[in-house]
């Protein structure tokens, strides 16, 4: 007789809590538009989290960085209110086309999406202080902390900062991990942390997301 181990409940309750997100016919097809082209998306729980957040904030001002193909985007715009604006930056055209395509497909109103084709580092400065509701932050990792600085100019006070990967698949509870993306990481994490003004907490859904609300 061979004894078997009892699966782990924590993994069963991740893969219940994606199990139970059902994504309608135009996530689906922004979801195979960036696997297509390696622009891998927010999970579905990730995604209905962020939904989640912005109907808590009663986002009409949500920043994202990292457009990727609009899964996430099409998931914010989806709890935002119905006259909300998402400003989502990528520096690659090729995935701004792919989510144009996909909030055509969802019947999203041109006028609630400005995508700007550019690197986050050059075009968040230019984006004005207090003016979003929520921030959301899927970019590069080595700029991460950058991007935090930036978020929390950003954010209007009860604002919401999110982060995807914000652990980096789990890099950061390593000490023995002092590569540059995983210090980037810890740095973020710790000015948010630090910063009196921000409450966070960390959500272990997808590869892990820290959510933060900035104090009124």
């Amino acid at each position: 007789m061979t004894d078997t181990q009892p699966s782990d409940p924590r993994v069963a309750l991740i893969d219940y809590a994606e199990s139970a997100i059902v994504e309608d016919d135009a996530l689906v097809a922004a979801r195979a538009r960036g696997i297509e082209l390696g622009a891998i998306p927010v999970s579905p729980s990730v995604g209905a989290l962020l939904a989640v957040l912005a109907r808590a904030v009663d986002a009409h001002a949500v920043a994202e960085i990292g457009t990727g193909t609009g899964v996430s985007g099409l998931w914010l715009l989806a709890g935002m209110a119905t006259d909300g604006v998402l400003t989502t930056i990528d520096p690659e055209l090729e995935h701004h086309q792919a989510a144009r395509a996909s909030f055509a497909g969802a019947d999203i109103a041109p006028g609630r999406t400005r995508l700007i084709n550019g690197t986050p580092r050059d075009v968040l400065p230019r984006l004005s202080d207090s003016s979003y509701d929520l921030v959301f932050i899927d970019g590069p990792r080595l700029d991460m902390p950058r991007f935090v600085t930036e978020s929390v100019r950003m954010l209007r006070p009860g604002g919401m900062l999110v982060i995807h990967d914000a652990a980096a698949q789990g890099a950061v509870a390593d000490p023995a991990r002092t590569d540059p993306m995983t210090a980037a990481a810890r740095e973020a994490a710790m000015l948010v942390a630090d910063d009196d003004r921000l409450l966070p907490v960390v959500i272990p859904l997808g590869p892990g997301v820290l959510a933060a609300a900035k104090s009124r």
